[in-house]
């Protein structure tokens, strides 16, 4: 666990980026294809502390990247090599693009200053996306990940950004997987020895200091 002015030296707001994963109506919404997933987000509290996060960096001047993801409705570009694929196929509500399903679920709030990255394959909203360029070109070397799911796309944004060079900060409740106690076990044993873990409200005692992007 990182004390205080080790979090504070990584959560520079010029250098720090916050990114959501799948953090969209028809993961974590009322009327997911994942009900499970979406209940143990809302339940855990995981959604609303994202929600406070973003508040927070909006606040701060740090820069929020949304990763949406998509799946065409003929299904072209999308992998089938992996199970997950293929059941994403037969889920009753479909991750269409310009559909209420890849909208940013509240209570997360999206400004103009924020970019939305959607992808529509693979795993990860890292690896084979415009994230790791924006990153560059914003100045980034912490980056804050939130979001779901601990199961697959969690920790292959920590791995891909930790490859990367980045500095991967997690905040512990603001993430979420099933079952409900796969996330700590997850956090203890694998993302703990990669990333920074912290808690919302560290990470936001530090984002509230009396500083702005200049």
């Amino acid at each position: 666990m990182a004390s205080y002015e080790q979090l504070g030296e990584l959560l520079e707001p010029t250098s720090t980026v916050l990114l959501t994963v799948e953090c969209q109506q028809g993961v974590v919404g009322p009327d997911s294809a994942l009900p499970d997933l979406a209940g143990e987000a809302r339940s855990s509290g995981a959604l609303g502390n994202i929600a406070r996060l973003v508040s927070a960096a909006h606040d701060s001047g740090v820069q929020v990247i949304h990763a949406v993801a998509e799946r065409r409705p003929d299904g072209r570009g999308a992998g089938r090599n992996a199970r997950l694929f293929r059941a994403a196929e037969r889920l009753p509500v479909q991750q269409l693009p310009g559909t209420t399903a890849v909208r940013v679920a509240a209570p997360i709030e999206v400004t103009e200053e924020d970019i939305v990255v959607r992808r529509l394959h693979g795993l990860s909203p890292v690896h084979g996306t415009e994230v790791d360029a924006l990153l560059r070109n914003l100045g980034c070397r912490t980056l804050i990940i939130t979001g779901v799911s601990v199961n697959v796309a969690i920790p292959n944004a920590v791995f891909d950004a930790v490859n990367l060079g980045y500095t991967a900060l997690v905040p512990r409740d603001a993430i979420a997987g099933v079952p409900s106690d796969y996330t700590p076990a997850m956090i203890r044993n694998t993302l703990a020895l990669v990333a920074t873990v912290a808690t919302t409200d560290e990470v936001l005692g530090c984002l509230k200091r009396p500083h702005r992007r200049v």
